[in-house]
């Protein structure tokens, strides 16, 4: 089991990308940070199947702490890395990265740094979200269509509407034109 104190475990965390990498200085230094159970993996950190990893947050609970050597062994991207942080904080759990100081939850000093860095992300999504949609009004205004081509031309439209209000089956004007009912249905 884990070294307790209070009711905190203390929880290691070690990966390698390669069955030829070796994990035993990664094991060494979360041995001697009071790591007594370690969470091991030989697998690519782009891999969002990491079992271990898993299984690690499945059992973390409040006071317990993760530690890890450094930050590229838990996450390959910063949204990576805050999607962890903030599973990690859900749970009621904190962090800590041995190499990096500044990765560090269990200090107000790396909560802050953290936060920050969160902040910053969620900026960089709300800019890229806001040039998308500029570009998209740009694209408007030049008359470019936007989405997915229509499967019925114009006039196609109009004589599937006008035999849809005849009375004929959705299913039979659908088949006509090998498209689905629900095309036809939603016709206006």
């Amino acid at each position: 089991m884990c070294e307790k104190k209070g009711d905190m475990a203390i929880y290691g965390y070690a990966r390698v990308s390669t069955e030829g990498q070796s994990l035993a200085a990664q094991l060494a230094q979360l041995q001697a940070a009071k790591c007594t159970k370690i969470f091991r993996e030989k697998i690519s950190g782009a891999r969002t199947d990491r079992k271990q990893l898993a299984a690690l947050m499945k059992i973390l609970s409040k006071g317990d702490v993760v530690i890890i050597t450094r930050l590229d062994r838990l996450a390959r991207s910063t949204r990576d890395l805050l999607n962890v942080l903030h599973a990690i904080g859900v749970k009621g759990a904190a962090f800590k990265s041995l190499g990096d100081a500044w990765a560090d939850t269990t200090t107000i000093h790396g909560r802050l740094f953290l936060t920050v860095l969160g902040g910053l992300a969620e900026f960089e999504r709300e800019l890229i979200k806001a040039r998308t949609g500029e570009g998209r009004e740009r694209a408007k205004a030049r008359g470019v269509i936007l989405g997915r081509k229509p499967k019925l031309t114009m006039h196609q439209q109009k004589e599937a509407i006008a035999r849809r209000e005849a009375g004929e089956v959705l299913t039979d004007i659908a088949r006509s034109y090998n498209v689905s009912h629900s095309t036809i249905s939603r016709l206006n």
